[in-house]
């Protein structure tokens, strides 16, 4: 079988094109450029994260990896996309008041779509799409349809930034890391000789200031109680999150928590840990898995953050295709534009985008 796999010249990438090519697959290395070379950033930028001035550095990685497994690579530029489907929603939902999660649109845009289309255009022949994270694929023949299950590394698991692929994509990737623990894949890599056998992972989506990519200029407004009470101001709402604690420069008797925004009035509001928990949300833009859909309530667990365990939730049917989700305990930190990710037997049902937490 012919296989693409896309290569980040981390270890997790490298091992998946080794594991292949020993199992006597034709395997063909890809790396996905998506740096703007006209974004202007400020301050160190580490290279350890996925977008970074310094992917130069991934994809000489990644060629050397490639030339000692002896198979063809290519550096396939998918940065036009990159901006319009990942930073451009980046901005717009930061200035809307919402915290975008640009790793879950990159995956469903980008990684699982425009870097395969670039090189099936670039007349690369592949039959499969593979990569290093850390969940399984699954198919259900009773309904017909392919699933994400979380992989068995509770502490790598990627499952909840997948869930937007759809089956058409799920029909043609393989994540051949999902039924290995970190230890083994790095065991691996030494075994097949591998230099990037002890690289650490990647971090963050871009670790420096936010600013560099929104290039907003400073909007002044006040920090505000949930009964109106001023504070004191800030620069911007887009410079902070919902459960975001440090960062504010307010006097309290104790710590203070950002539990939401008041675009119009250009309010962050805040207050004391405890005002954080909420016990429901609405989510719409939904992106159904492992079933097409709900049209009556159901039982199952869900994750709002991808560091958080399955907790137990109700999803009901909710008017405009949206779903209401109600935890059985109640959660911090519920962020409109971050991502619900519902689960059953550790298999993604489904998922959508946070509107507001009630």
């Amino acid at each position: 079988m012919k296989i693409l796999v896309g290569m980040s010249g981390g270890v997790d990438s490298s091992v998946v094109a080794a594991m292949l090519k020993n199992q006597g697959h034709e395997v063909i290395g890809a790396t996905m450029s998506i740096w703007n070379k006209d974004t202007k950033f400020s301050g160190n930028i580490n290279a350890d994260s996925c977008f970074s001035p310094h992917e130069e550095q991934d994809i000489d990685a990644a060629k050397q990896i490639c030339d000692n497994l002896g198979i063809p690579y290519y550096v396939l530029d998918c940065s036009k996309r990159y901006q319009q489907m990942v930073l451009d929603n980046f901005k717009s939902e930061y200035k809307a008041g919402r915290t975008p999660n640009p790793c879950v649109m990159c995956n469903s845009y980008i990684k699982f779509s425009a870097l395969p289309e670039e090189a099936k255009a670039q007349g690369i022949d592949f039959d499969k799409f593979a990569t290093g994270h850390y969940a399984q694929i699954i198919f259900n023949e009773q309904n017909n349809r392919y699933a994400i299950k979380r992989g068995v590394d509770n502490t790598k698991d990627q499952s909840y930034f997948l869930y937007r692929l759809t089956q058409e994509q799920l029909s043609r990737v393989m994540m051949p890391l999902g039924g290995l623990i970190k230890k083994q894949v790095r065991e691996l890599a030494v075994q097949y000789g591998l230099a990037v056998s002890d690289k650490p992972d990647s971090q963050d989506f871009y670790s420096g200031d936010i600013n560099d990519i929104l290039q907003n200029e400073p909007q002044i407004g006040n920090f505000v109680t949930q009964d109106g009470r001023i504070l004191g101001q800030h620069q911007g709402i887009w410079n902070y999150t919902v459960g975001q604690r440090r960062g504010m420069g307010i006097a309290a008797e104790r710590p203070l928590y950002v539990l939401g925004f008041n675009k119009d009035k250009n309010e962050v509001i805040v207050g004391f840990e405890e005002e954080c928990e909420r016990s429901g949300l609405i989510a719409d833009n939904l992106c159904w898995s492992a079933i097409e859909g709900i049209d009556t309530p159901i039982e199952c667990e869900a994750k709002i953050r991808s560091s958080q365990q399955p907790v137990a939730v109700k999803v009901t049917p909710f008017e405009n295709k949206q779903i209401q989700v109600d935890f059985f305990t109640k959660q911090k930190a519920i962020a409109p534009g971050q991502s619900v990710v519902l689960y059953k037997d550790d298999i993604i049902l489904g998922g959508g985008i946070i509107t507001k937490s009630l």
